[in-house]
C-alpha cells in the first residue's frame, strides 16, 4: 500500500475506536439522564410535603435539601457526559490534523504522533490522538525538521523532528496529505482560506502559525501585547490562547476566572462558538460600556458608539479636553489629589430610605472625625462602615418589637417558614419570634445594608468635580468643566472620558473596586480605550495578567498612533515585570490586492506582509450622483450574492447606514445598530466601527469621496472599511474621490464611472 492508503487505513482503524468509546459513553448517559429524572421526580414529590408541626417541617426541609444535592450532582454527571459525546462526535467527522515522527537521542525507534483538536486513548491506555495542547504538541507549530526544543512541567526537553505530516480530513476521508518543514503549508491554508465567510468564526487550531503559537503559549508575561495588522488571525489566537491557558491550568483556572472586553455584542456573539468547539467553557465577556454601567448604576455612560458618532463633530479645543482626560498624566493627578485630600474636602451625602434621611451626611462625617488623623482615609472610611453598621443592627433590634413586624410573623405562610427557618431548632416560641422578626426586618432594610456595604454615602459625583475644579493645567476653563460634568450628572448621564477616572477617584477614596478572583483580562480593539480606562482596568483587576490586542492602524477618527509609542506607554502605566510585544505583520484575510491595497493607505503600510492567496483588483466607482449611487450598489448586490453568502455595505456612521438601507429597502438589506446580536446572511449595512473584528465575503465601501473622507484623520477608518473584504472590495464615491485613494499606486486598484462602464487603465480618476 502507497502511504496515504496506510493513513487513510489508520484513520478509519481509530474512527472505529472512537465510534466504540462514544457508543459506551452514550450508554452511560442514557442511564445518567434516567438517574437524573428518577431523582428530580423523588425531589418533586418530596417538595410538595407540607406539614404543620415543627420537627416534621425540620425534617422535611433536610429531605429537600439532600434531594437538591442529588439533583445537581446527577445534572453535573449528565452534563459531563453530554460534553464527552460531542468531542467524541467531532473526533469522528476529522479526528486529527497533524502528524510529527520524533526521536529521542537516548531511544532507538522513531516515534509517531497524530495531533487533533482533543486527545483520545483505546482502552488500553495508547495515546492514538494528542490534544494540539499538550507540550508535545508544540513541535507541530513551531519546529522545523531536526533538532528541537519544547517546553513541558518538567522543563525543556530535546528531541529529533523527522517528519511533519498535514492532513484535511472530512468525514472520517482523507482528502489532502502533504509533508512540510513550515508550520503549516500554503496549500493547506489556500484551502481554508478561501472558503466563504460563516456565521460564527471558526476555530483555527489546523492552521495555527508559529507567532500566533507563541502568543496562545505565553504563560510568563504579566502583560502581553498583540499588535497584529487586520486579518492576522490574532483575535482567533487569542481564543486557542484561553482555551491552552484552560488546558495548561487546568487545576488552578476555570472560565469564570477569565474575562474579555469585547468592541460590541455583534461580535461577542461571532467569536462565541470558538472555544465551544475545542471543549472548553466560554470566559466572561462583556463590553467597557457594560462593565461601567455596572459600576456607575443608574447612569447612562456613554458608549463607544456614541463617541465614534460624534467624534468628527467635536472642536479642537473638546478633542484635546478628551485626550487629556483620558491620559496617563490625568489618572496620575486623580491620585495626587486623593493622597492630600483632607477629613472636611471628603463629601458625604445623606443615606435615604423611604424619601427620609436614614443617616444624614453630618452624622457620618462627625463619625468619620472621630478616627485618628494617622489613619488613611480609606481605612477611616472602613471604620465609619463597620460603625454605621453597628448602628443599623441597633435600629433592627428597636424594630423588631414594632406592630407592623408581629402582624407579618403572624401571616406568615408555611412555604416562607421553611425558607427562613431552615433546620434550626428554637427554646422558646419567643426565641423563633424574634429570629423570623430580625429576618423580616433585615430584608426591610436591605437597602440601607446596601448603601453602606457600597459607599454611597461617599458622594463621588461632587468629589469628582471637585477635584476638576481644583486643576490648574492647560489652556482649558476647568470651572467650566466641572459645571458640564455637574449638569450631565443631574441628567444621569456620565461621558466615557470621565467614568474610569471618576471611579478611580471613588475606589481609592474607599479602598473599594478591585476584584481579586480574575486571573487573566483580555481586551480586543486596544487601540479604542484610552491609557486611563486601561490603567482603571488594572486597578479593577490587580491580580490579573493582562493580554491586550488590537491594531493602531485601525484607529477611527482620529491619527494613528505608532505601536511602539502605545506599548511605551502601557509598560510605564502597568508597572509590570514582565510585559511582552509580539507583532503579527503578515494578513491572511484578503486576498492579496485587497490586502496590498489596504496596506498602501497607510504611511507605514509596507510592513503589512500580504498572504499569496490571488484575487480580483479592489475597485473603485465613481458616480455622478446618488442616484447613480444606488443603481451601481444594486447592481453590485446582486451580482455579488450570485457567488457570495454575505456582502457588507460599510458607512463611516449610523446616520449614513439608515439612510443607505432606505436607498436600497427593494434589496431588503439588514441594517445593523449596537444593540444587534448576530450577523444574518445575505446583504448587511452597518458603520464601521460596528465592523470592527468582523470580516465578510465581499465589502462595499460607501461615499469614498473626497467631500466624505477628507485629510488623514480618515486613512484610518478608510483602512478598516477595506480590511473586513476577505474576497472582493468595491469603493463607491459619489463625486471625486478621496485623496486617500488617489495618491495609492494606481496598479493597486481599477476604477470604473459606473457598474457597466468599464474606462481603460490610463483613463485619470478625476476625468
Amino acid at each position: 500500500m502507497d502511504e496515504q492508503q496506510q493513513e487513510q487505513q489508520r484513520v478509519t482503524e481509530v474512527i472505529e475506536k472512537i465510534d466504540e468509546q462514544k457508543q459506551h459513553t452514550e450508554d452511560l448517559y442514557h442511564k445518567a439522564h434516567q438517574e437524573t429524572s428518577q431523582v428530580e421526580r423523588n425531589y418533586s414529590q418530596n417538595a410538595k410535603v407540607n406539614l404543620i408541626e415543627a420537627d416534621d417541617r425540620i425534617e422535611t426541609h433536610a429531605e429537600i435539601q439532600q434531594q437538591k444535592g442529588l439533583v445537581a450532582r446527577a445534572v453535573e454527571n449528565e452534563a459531563i457526559l453530554k460534553r464527552q459525546i460531542d468531542e467524541l462526535s467531532d473526533l469522528q467527522k476529522s479526528p486529527y490534523f497533524g502528524r510529527i515522527d520524533i526521536k529521542d537521542a537516548d531511544e532507538p525507534d522513531i516515534e509517531s504522533l497524530y495531533i487533533g483538536i482533543s486527545s483520545f486513548a483505546d482502552r488500553d491506555g495508547n495515546f492514538l490522538i494528542y490534544d494540539w495542547r499538550a507540550p508535545i504538541s508544540s513541535i507541530y507549530y513551531n519546529g522545523t525538521l531536526g533538532k528541537v526544543k519544547y517546553d513541558t512541567p518538567a522543563g525543556m526537553m530535546e528531541t529529533e523532528l523527522i517528519k511533519k505530516r498535514q492532513f484535511t480530513i472530512n468525514h472520517g476521508e482523507i482528502q489532502h496529505m502533504f509533508d512540510t518543514n513550515e508550520t503549516v503549508g500554503d496549500e493547506l491554508l489556500q484551502r481554508a482560506l478561501g472558503e466563504q465567510n460563516d456565521e460564527y468564526m471558526r476555530n483555527i487550531v489546523a492552521t495555527i502559525q508559529k507567532e500566533q503559537n507563541d502568543i496562545i503559549r505565553d504563560v510568563y508575561s504579566d502583560l502581553l501585547v498583540v499588535q497584529g495588522v487586520a486579518g492576522s488571525g490574532k483575535t482567533s489566537a487569542i481564543l486557542q490562547r484561553i482555551a491552552f491557558l484552560l488546558y495548561h491550568s487546568r487545576t488552578s483556572l476555570n472560565a469564570d476566572e477569565i474575562v474579555l472586553f469585547s468592541p460590541n455584542k455583534l461580535y461577542s456573539r461571532y467569536i462565541s462558538d470558538v472555544l465551544p468547539s475545542l471543549g472548553e467553557r466560554n470566559m466572561r465577556q462583556l463590553t467597557l460600556a457594560e462593565f461601567f454601567s455596572r459600576r456607575l448604576e443608574g447612569m447612562q455612560v456613554q458608549t463607544l458608539f456614541d463617541r465614534f458618532e460624534n467624534q468628527h463633530q467635536l472642536t479642537e479645543y473638546e478633542q484635546n479636553l478628551i485626550d487629556f482626560k483620558e491620559s496617563q498624566d490625568f489618572i496620575e493627578l486623580i491620585q495626587a489629589y486623593e493622597k492630600q485630600l483632607s477629613t472636611k474636602e471628603i463629601k458625604f451625602t445623606n443615606i435615604n430610605y423611604r424619601g427620609e434621611i436614614f443617616f444624614s451626611k453630618e452624622q457620618i462625617q462627625a463619625i468619620f472625625e472621630t478616627f485618628p488623623l494617622s489613619m488613611s482615609n480609606k481605612e477611616r472610611l472602613l471604620k465609619t462602615k463597620n460603625a454605621l453598621i453597628k448602628l443599623l443592627q441597633k435600629r433592627v433590634n428597636q424594630e423588631i418589637k414594632q406592630d407592623w413586624v408581629q402582624n407579618q410573623i403572624d401571616q406568615i405562610s408555611d412555604e416562607k417558614y421553611h425558607g427562613l427557618v431552615g433546620t434550626r431548632h428554637f427554646k422558646s416560641y419567643d426565641e423563633e419570634n424574634h429570629f423570623i422578626g430580625r429576618q423580616i426586618v433585615d430584608k426591610e432594610f436591605q437597602i440601607i445594608d446596601d448603601a453602606i456595604f457600597n459607599n454611597y454615602f461617599i458622594d463621588s459625583y461632587s468629589q469628582y468635580a471637585d477635584f476638576l475644579s481644583q486643576i490648574d493645567l492647560g489652556d482649558f476653563d476647568w470651572q467650566k468643566v466641572a459645571k458640564a460634568f455637574t449638569d450631565a450628572i443631574e441628567l444621569h448621564q456620565i461621558h466615557l472620558e470621565d467614568a474610569a477616572p471618576m471611579m478611580l477617584l471613588r475606589d481609592l477614596i474607599t479602598g473599594s473596586g478591585t476584584n481579586r478572583k480574575f486571573q487573566y483580562v483580555f481586551v480586543d480593539e486596544m487601540q479604542d480605550y484610552s491609557v486611563a480606562q486601561l490603567m482603571y482596568l488594572k486597578h479593577a483587576f490587580p491580580r490579573a495578567k493582562f493580554t491586550l490586542l488590537g491594531d493602531s492602524e485601525q484607529t477611527l477618527f482620529k491619527d494613528v498612533t505608532e505601536p511602539q509609542i502605545l506599548l511605551a506607554k502601557l509598560k510605564q502605566a502597568f508597572h509590570v515585570k514582565r510585559a511582552n510585544l509580539i507583532t503579527l505583520n503578515r494578513s491572511y484575510r484578503s486576498t492579496a490586492q485587497i490586502t496590498n491595497f489596504a496596506a498602501a493607505l497607510l504611511p507605514d503600510g509596507h510592513k503589512i506582509q500580504a498572504f499569496s492567496r490571488e484575487g480580483d483588483l479592489p475597485k473603485v466607482i465613481i458616480a455622478d450622483n446618488e442616484q447613480q449611487a444606488v443603481v451601481d450598489m444594486t447592481n453590485l448586490c446582486r451580482d455579488e450574492l450570485q457567488q457570495y453568502g454575505t456582502i457588507a455595505i460599510l458607512t463611516k456612521n449610523m446616520a449614513e447606514s439608515e439612510h443607505v438601507a432606505t436607498l436600497l429597502h427593494e434589496l431588503k438589506p439588514s441594517l445593523l445598530n449596537d444593540g444587534d446580536r448576530s450577523l444574518p446572511k445575505g446583504i448587511v449595512v452597518l458603520p464601521i466601527y460596528l465592523a470592527k473584528g468582523l470580516e465578510f465575503d465581499s465589502v462595499i465601501a460607501y461615499n469614498v469621496s473626497e467631500a466624505n473622507f477628507p485629510g488623514r484623520l480618515w486613512r484610518g477608518t478608510l483602512y478598516t472599511i477595506a480590511s473586513r473584504a476577505m474576497h472582493q472590495l468595491h469603493l463607491i464615491s459619489i463625486g471625486k474621490v478621496s485623496n486617500l485613494i488617489t495618491q495609492i499606486k494606481p496598479d493597486q486598484f481599477s476604477f470604473q464611472k459606473s457598474f457597466n462602464i468599464t474606462p481603460h487603465k490610463s483613463q485619470k480618476l478625476d476625468e
